[in-house]
């Protein structure tokens, strides 16, 4: 399929802590999501796509830069340098639960970074950002942004979510998913007066995070759900490496969350449908690649977690955490509704979209590769390694945790003295038991372990190697490497 010579829009959609198994489409009976159910019959289906680490910030700079954490330095969640203090001080702006008072100076975390947004903006595309950010410095356009609408820190409540608009932080009235789809669509609107010029735009959603108290979320939404069995997650014990205070089992939380998760998700596809809808309107649908995919996977009950990969200590590896949902609708598919079980990463993103839009990398290092080839006529679905058919191996980091997966097995390495761990997926898909100190797998746990290191040692830079911070889970702080310039990087 040639794309380069009428370059393509792009609308690229981000949910925030979706589960892969959390959609209609994948499988879900009880999950309402139409919108995405339709998309999902006009795009490829990734049923194997993982994230670069199984927590917000990290995983979204590996999406927008191409590269993997211990590359591009941020390790965990943003929890500083989100805004500058002074400037919230001056403006007077509430904060009644204390979130401001982390901040001190806006960081830009990826300054010396390249993401593929500058390519696009650099190669005349007009780039738009409606949503999420967790990445530093919110209230400054960035990285080849041009309509900057996003929240202040990493989250927002959704009702009265604190957001930045035209550089200036304020207090909206109103519940925040459909104020990311409002400027989304008026970002199109405004590109249908250019025609002639090419629109990038990424949907950040902050759905379907926390919270999910019924206060926070929509009557009409919450009652789709509150007399459904929501027996489509596990119901099992809690997980005895819970972080403390996440009691849920045997108490009514178990309800509560699921029906405010899926009430956020049903949100997000009725917004989604209108940025659809709006792209027709505008006559763009016809030229434009839209992505849907998730930032990390998430666990509502699975394994008797709940939450990410910083749910637990030590933080998890487990397959809800790092396998993310992922559509890919390309105009002129000829296969479309078709599943791809092979494994792909985030990583891919950057590659896959310079090649479907005809923009060259040459000279940047990447870590992922272009899966673009798919959408050729006639292509294969099937096949190993890379060359754009997926991956024997499959790599995730969390700090000093890392993960090496392939179609059998999955060997967890945590720096510098574990715990380990090693699942033979074929036998356990589950993940219950842990065979690290089984004598019959050592020689494949030792290959694994060798692979592991050497792919970490050609991919990370050493200045940013998470295998040496002391990542918990509980928060970034500030750059790390050179441009550190404090001695507390991580809560």
């Amino acid at each position: 399929m040639d794309l380069k010579e009428n370059r393509k829009n792009i609308v690229f959609i981000l949910a925030d802590d979706l589960g892969a198994w959390a959609l209609g489409y994948a499988g879900n009976n009880e999950v309402q999501t139409p919108n995405l159910d339709k998309l999902a019959k006009e795009s490829q289906i990734f049923t194997n796509f993982y994230c670069a680490s199984p927590v917000c910030s990290p995983a979204r700079a590996s999406i927008l830069t191409g590269q993997i954490p211990s590359r591009h330095g941020v390790l965990d969640w943003i929890d500083g340098g989100h805004v500058d203090k002074s400037y919230i001080d001056d403006k007077g702006v509430e904060d009644p639960f204390g979130f401001y008072a982390r901040e001190r100076n806006a960081i830009r975390y990826l300054e010396d970074q390249t993401t593929y947004t500058d390519l696009l903006a650099k190669n005349g595309y007009r780039v738009g950002l409606s949503g999420k950010w967790h990445l530093g410095d919110s209230r400054h356009q960035q990285h080849g942004f041009s309509h900057w609408y996003t929240v202040v820190r990493g989250s927002a409540f959704y009702m009265h979510p604190d957001v930045v608009e035209n550089g200036e932080v304020k207090i909206e009235d109103e519940y925040v998913t459909d104020l990311f789809t409002d400027s989304a669509i008026q970002f199109i609107e405004e590109a249908a007066l250019k025609k002639d010029q090419p629109f990038y735009l990424s949907v950040h959603y902050t759905a379907p995070h926390s919270p999910w108290e019924p206060e926070n979320h929509k009557e009409e939404d919450l009652n789709i759900y509150r007399n459904l069995a929501l027996d489509s997650t596990p119901d099992v014990p809690d997980h005895p490496n819970s972080i403390p205070g996440i009691n849920v089992y045997g108490t009514p939380n178990r309800r509560k969350n699921l029906e405010g998760y899926y009430a956020a998700i049903t949100a997000m596809d009725r917004g989604i449908g209108k940025i659809i809808a709006s792209l027709k309107e505008q006559g763009f649908y016809d030229d434009t690649i839209i992505i849907f995919t998730g930032d990390n996977g998430m666990n509502m009950g699975h394994h008797g977690v709940w939450g990410k990969g910083n749910a637990t200590v030590p933080i998890n590896m487990y397959d809800e955490s790092i396998i993310v949902p992922c559509l890919f609708r390309v105009p002129e598919d000829e296969n479309p509704g078709s599943k791809i079980n092979n494994m792909y990463s985030q990583l891919d993103f950057f590659p896959t979209l310079m090649e479907l839009v005809g923009i060259s990398t040459d000279g940047l290092y990447l870590a992922g590769e272009s899966f673009a080839r798919l959408f050729d006529k006639g292509a294969s679905r099937d096949g190993a390694e890379t060359n754009g058919h997926g991956y024997i191996y499959m790599f995730d980091e969390y700090g000093p945790t890392r993960m090496i997966k392939n179609d059998r097995y999955k060997y967890i390495h945590r720096y510098p003295y574990g715990p380990h761990e090693f699942y033979d997926l074929l036998k356990d898909p589950n993940e219950d038991e842990n065979l690290i100190d089984d004598e019959n797998y050592n020689e494949i746990i030792d290959d694994l372990y060798i692979k592991l290191q050497s792919w970490y040692n050609e991919h990370m830079d050493p200045d940013k190697d998470g295998a040496k911070e002391a990542v918990t889970g509980e928060g970034q702080l500030t750059k790390i490497g050179k441009d550190s310039t404090s001695r507390k990087r991580f809560n």
